[in-house]
């Protein structure tokens, strides 16, 4: 039979929490616990999974800015596109209807930001509706359907 050494370690309370919950759940011994974090810490391996651990969230990390770089690309298209559609559309005023054109653009502008700072507060976001209208049209359903 292997003996084993008696040590005495301090631990942060909620850190031996976390230790009695594991060691409940598993119905094992708290010592069993700390000796399996210590073994596994101090095995040759551990820098390989930290390694693999790290290297992990980095690839989370990428696909999330991939797909942040897709979404400025679309809002950028959008932009573009509608910039594009507006300066075509819209007839020059004459000197007389700008000032009335200029009254009414900064209260539409006013609604606007209204409206954007709801939809931000409640997390509605247009690249999210834009990709559930896709979906949709993809799978050959409508909402009204």
């Amino acid at each position: 039979m292997q003996t084993k050494t008696r040590m005495n370690v301090y631990f942060d309370p909620d850190l031996l929490k976390k230790v009695e919950a594991l060691a409940l759940r598993r119905s094992i011994s708290k010592s069993a616990v700390i000796e399996a974090a210590v073994a596994s810490f101090l095995s040759a391996d551990a820098s390989e999974r930290l390694e693999a651990v790290f290297a992990r969230r980095m690839d989370r990390i990428g696909r999330q800015i991939d797909g942040l770089d897709e979404d400025i690309a679309i809002v950028g298209e959008t932009l573009s596109l509608f910039i594009r559609f507006w300066l075509t559309i819209t007839p020059p005023l004459p000197d007389s209807a700008q000032a009335a054109a200029r009254a009414k653009g900064a209260e539409r502008f006013e609604s606007f930001l209204q409206t954007l700072g709801r939809r931000l507060a409640t997390g509605d976001r247009f690249l999210k509706e834009l990709s559930r209208d896709v979906d949709l049209q993809r799978d050959g359903t409508t909402e009204s359907g």
